[in-house]
């Protein structure tokens, strides 16, 4: 059985070498977008990332694992399974989905759609990094918002663990969501 330990860690890469060619403007700044793999494939989608200099995420946490002979050890697994995080422009989509491990970049008929980067920065953050786990199970509560610090404006549901507090950030374009212990003062209720 496993449980989870408070600790999150990441593996980033940025690219040095811009792709546009062209005149840097807000639409063609790229984006972030959630890439979809096969199960256990995260880190070598990522590595392939890497070789062809796209900046790629991909949040991690720290599992405590016992194993038959009662060997306890700590394991790093994907935050998100079988998800990782890849900044791109939307017509680079064919040369990410050519990728060993890639199975689709997560969007609608129309094409990929964007994560935003105010949820991928809440997922690097220092606020994040030491609190984070996942949390499969949504339950369905007050919806609520950051009302301070570097993440003022994340909004998130608010549940409840044990005796402390938890924000809920949903990622609704993968149907994924992390939890974070959070103290009530850093919250405000969000109107409906």
């Amino acid at each position: 059985m496993a449980s989870f330990s408070p600790q999150l860690s990441e593996r980033t890469t940025a690219h040095s070498i811009p792709r546009s060619g062209g005149r840097q403007n807000a639409e063609s700044e790229p984006k972030w977008f959630a890439v979809f793999t096969l199960p256990q494939n995260e880190r070598s989608v990522v590595k392939h990332l890497d070789a062809r200099l796209f900046e790629s995420y991909l949040p991690t946490c720290e599992t405590m694992s016992v194993w038959k002979n009662r060997q306890r050890i700590k394991i790093s697994r994907p935050l998100f399974p079988a998800y990782v995080f890849a900044r791109m422009h939307p017509s680079e989509r064919s040369s990410v989905l050519g990728l060993p491990g890639v199975l689709r970049i997560v969007g609608n008929s129309k094409g990929p759609i964007p994560i935003p980067t105010s949820e991928i920065d809440f997922l690097r953050s220092d606020f994040c990094r030491q609190r984070v786990e996942p949390y499969r199970d949504l339950v369905v509560g007050e919806k609520v918002r950051i009302k301070s610090g570097s993440m003022q404006g994340v909004e998130g549901t608010l549940v409840r663990k044990k005796a402390g507090l938890r924000f809920v950030l949903s990622l609704e374009l993968i149907n994924q969501h992390a939890a974070v212990e959070v103290a009530a003062e850093e919250l405000e209720p969000v109107p409906s």
